[in-house]
């Protein structure tokens, strides 16, 4: 299929100058099919899995309306959680920073008020925020959406799933009639439905990238018989792939800790994602996991959409998905960006017809394979590549990743090719070491000093 260039369509130059510099030249599908009519101001629903480029579908959107002179909120993205976000103000500001004088703001719950309310009063063009922590802030008056013009609702099924409805009702009703809407979601269910005739404008409906590369990613099905064989295929299928990063999915919370329970008793490396968790937990494990500090992230489908993952070796479906646009997102975590995958699907006899259903979406007949061999249980678990360490200072003390890494490979310090991912929060910082060279990274910066200050670090996984 012919790549259609960003140069086409009718941008500001200071947009396609940055979109040039960040070697975007053409569009992804969802983008050539959605952004010609962003553009001209129509409402869109666009269904794409994650990674499929609708972030920069709508963020270009909104940056091509907006009026930098006017400070005032002219655009109002809802995501469900924190980390999305943080990932969609981060990827506006990206793509905005030719534009000069440009502020965008982030409102989200887990953090306290009185900051966002003092930012609030500073102005903002662009709010990226959570349903719960925007209703909340239109309710005290500390939020005004009088001069609205676009309105984003990203991961719509997942907003749902968590229980935003009202929240993203209220929001809606306190929003200007006039405003421009665009509705993005990798699945489409009938509550979508009923919010796009509610609240859009003869929208547009556009669908790309929901299907995952058969060449990239290897697809198997088992068929087992009760949960013990279920508990024991997950463990053969994780030593027979031995990798080094991998996401399970359990249909329920219950599940997921149970599983995630067992796998750790049988000695693998694992951590569990549900709604259950605080967000300083959640954080915490979000970041092991995108570090390769633990090997098996054990997760619900509404606690893993949006995550700021990379592709990860293989994927298991302890249970078939509820929903087969579900299970194309759950598969297609893997073989991302050129890189081979693998998938693994658990099924029983009673899940038959959710077999069926799939079979009819993918358009192929599937068949169940046998487990691998018994053998595989006399392997050891995969141990962690990486290591990650937690230092007390963050980009308030002014920290940046190459501070972090001077100090590292220093005098007497490590190799920089054993530094992996460094990620920065207001007052804490995290670094991904190889594991070999745990101990001697972290001496080195309990000993060092970071902008002339000592930190204390520690081992987290």
């Amino acid at each position: 299929m012919k790549q259609s260039p960003f140069s086409a369509l009718p941008l500001p130059q200071e947009l396609l100058n940055t979109l040039s510099d960040l070697g975007y030249l053409t569009m992804t599908p969802i983008q050539a099919q959605s952004l010609p009519a962003i553009l001209e101001g129509r409402d869109v629903i666009g269904q794409g899995k994650t990674g499929s480029g609708k972030t920069a579908a709508f963020g270009l959107g909104l940056l091509a309306r907006l009026e930098v002179k006017r400070f005032c909120v002219q655009s109002l993205v809802l995501c469900p959680t924190r980390e999305l976000a943080d990932q969609v103000a981060n990827e506006i500001r990206k793509l905005g920073r030719g534009i000069h004088n440009i502020k965008v703001l982030t409102l989200c719950g887990g953090q306290p008020l009185g900051p966002q309310i003092g930012s609030l009063e500073h102005g903002a063009h662009i709010i990226v925020g959570t349903p719960g922590r925007v209703e909340e802030h239109l309710r005290k008056g500390t939020l005004n959406l009088d001069k609205l013009n676009m309105l984003v609702l990203d991961e719509a099924d997942r907003m749902l799933e968590m229980g935003f409805q009202a929240s993203v009702d209220a929001i809606i009703d306190m929003a200007p009639s006039t405003r421009q809407t665009l509705l993005f979601s990798a699945t489409y269910p009938e509550q979508i439905q009923a919010i796009a005739n509610k609240v859009m404008k003869d929208p547009l409906r556009v669908t790309a990238g929901q299907r995952h590369d058969d060449a990239s990613i290897e697809e198997h099905f088992y068929c087992i018989t009760g949960d013990s064989q279920r508990l024991q295929a997950t463990r053969l299928l994780l030593l027979q792939a031995e990798p080094e990063s991998a996401l399970v999915f359990a249909n329920t919370k219950r599940e997921v800790q149970s599983l995630c329970d067992n796998l750790r008793h049988h000695g693998f490396s694992v951590a569990a994602l549900h709604g259950d968790l605080e967000q300083k937990e959640r954080d915490l494990t979000l970041v092991q996991f995108a570090n390769k500090s633990v090997v098996v992230l054990v997760a619900t489908d509404v606690a893993a959409r949006g995550l700021d993952i990379e592709s990860v070796d293989a994927v298991i479906n302890y249970h078939l998905a509820r929903d087969a646009d579900v299970h194309l997102h759950r598969v297609g975590r893997t073989g991302r960006a050129g890189g081979k995958g693998q998938a693994h699907t658990l099924f029983s006899d009673n899940e038959r017809y959710r077999l069926g259903l799939l079979e009819d979406h993918i358009d192929r007949e599937i068949s169940a394979e046998p487990l691998p061999s018994e053998r595989s249980l006399n392997r050891q678990p995969p141990v962690p590549t990486m290591a990650t360490m937690q230092i007390d200072g963050g980009k308030k003390d002014k920290l940046r990743p190459g501070d972090i890494v001077g100090a590292l490979t220093g005098e007497h310090g490590i190799d920089g090719n054993q530094v992996g991912k460094i990620m920065l929060t207001p007052n804490r910082a995290y670094v991904a070491v190889k594991r070999e060279a745990a101990k001697r990274a972290l001496k080195k910066l309990n000993e060092g000093k970071l902008k002339g200050r000592s930190f204390r670090a520690r081992l987290i996984a």
